[in-house]
């Protein structure tokens, strides 16, 4: 096959720059300190057996056969979406394959022109790239940065739209979102939510950030992903019934894409209601999480998710490498995934990771890289 030459030289400057990306296989013999399946529910036995035990009960096709508005669409999808949208609090929810695709839907599709979107610049890709998409006019604000947010916000044509992550990815720390919703409210601003980090883990019953803080009413739409603590696939967008009309009729990704199995679906199902029958599991998960934070308090965050940083990616793969082979599955993120300098090591803890792989994690930093600690 012919390929450009370009291509090469790209792959080559990557190379050079030790930040060339390459499929790995993870050891199951490694104590996950990577994974997002916070609360173990990808590896739940229990809800393996319910999703493959009504799955078998029903007479099911294999695949959706197209897309929701030919032959994709059933009474199952429609029956999930209105559990989702009552589970959240909202009017409706539109069930995508991912948070990926969620994100690019909405704001490829909802921002018009003339219209500005105004979002974290830690923001995930997905939210950037829907952006790109957009006709609206597009400006970052400093990571968390309410007074910067106020001075984009001063600058803003059309509608305005806010958009930020409950819980970021990278760095596991938490947006301000009541003070958020409160500079939207003096703009007439409209605040999106990705709560992709957050989902399963937060709330009563795993609603996450917007729920547990009361926001329901005061944000535009909400992002959910269950890709990571409800340890399946796919998302859903909240909001207004109108929003779900719109999306239906103008967001690309939702138009055009195969239409979710009704495996996927069922699994969707089952996985919010073992959660919400399990608080135990977020509870253990916070518990492992304010373990840690006592533990190493340098790197403490509200979170899961813990972000060392080392700077440079030659060292910090260096120094995942070695904790590997002492055993701890955690992984480098390496630029360009992050600013060049900030590469670290992302921490991800578990419901299921003990006290004493807390302890000969963190003994281990600190033995090791006392440089860390200074």
């Amino acid at each position: 096959m012919k390929d450009s030459p370009k291509l090469k030289s790209l792959l080559e400057k990557r190379r050079q720059t030790d930040a060339l990306r390459t499929l790995k296989i993870t050891s199951p013999d490694l104590i996950d300190f990577s994974s997002n399946d916070y609360l173990g529910l990808a590896r739940n036995s229990s809800l393996k057996s319910e999703i493959l035990k009504v799955s078998q009960s029903r007479s099911l096709t294999t695949g959706s056969t197209g897309s929701r508005l030919i032959t994709g669409n059933n009474s199952l999808i429609e029956e999930t979406e209105n559990y989702l949208a009552q589970f959240f609090s909202q009017e409706a929810s539109t069930v995508l394959s991912s948070g990926y695709m969620a994100n690019l839907a909405f704001f490829s599709s909802v921002p018009q022109k003339g219209d500005t979107i105004i979002y974290d610049e830690l923001s995930h890709a997905c939210i950037k790239d829907g952006c790109r998409l957009s006709l609206a006019n597009r400006y970052s604000f400093k990571h968390n940065d309410l007074q910067d947010l106020e001075l984009k916000l001063q600058k803003g044509d059309g509608n305005i739209f806010i958009a930020v992550e409950s819980i970021y990815s990278m760095d596991g720390d938490m947006a301000p979102l009541a003070s958020i919703c409160d500079l939207a409210d003096k703009y007439q601003a409209f605040v999106i939510v990705d709560e992709a980090h957050s989902t399963g883990v937060w709330g009563s019953n795993g609603q996450g950030l917007v729920h547990t803080l009361n926001l329901q009413n005061r944000v535009s739409a909400v992002i959910y992903t269950f890709g990571k603590a409800l340890g399946i696939h796919g998302a859903c967008i909240t909001g207004s019934k109108d929003l779900k009309s719109f999306l239906i009729n103008f967001a690309r990704p939702f138009i055009y894409t195969t239409a979710p199995s009704d495996h996927e679906i069922i699994s969707i199902q089952k996985a919010f209601e073992l959660r919400a029958q399990n608080q135990t599991l977020a509870d253990s998960l916070f518990e492992i999480i304010n373990y840690w934070n006592k533990k190493l308090p340098k790197f403490s965050t509200p979170s899961a998710i813990k972000a060392i940083t080392i700077g440079g990616n030659t060292e910090t793969k260096t120094i995942a490498d070695n904790l590997q082979n002492q055993g701890l599955d955690i992984r480098p993120i390496l630029s360009p995934t992050v600013k060049a300098g900030t590469e670290r090591l992302r921490i991800c803890l578990h419901s299921f990771n003990t006290k004493k792989e807390i302890d000969f994690i963190c003994d281990t930093l600190k033995t090791d890289y006392p440089v860390l600690f200074n």
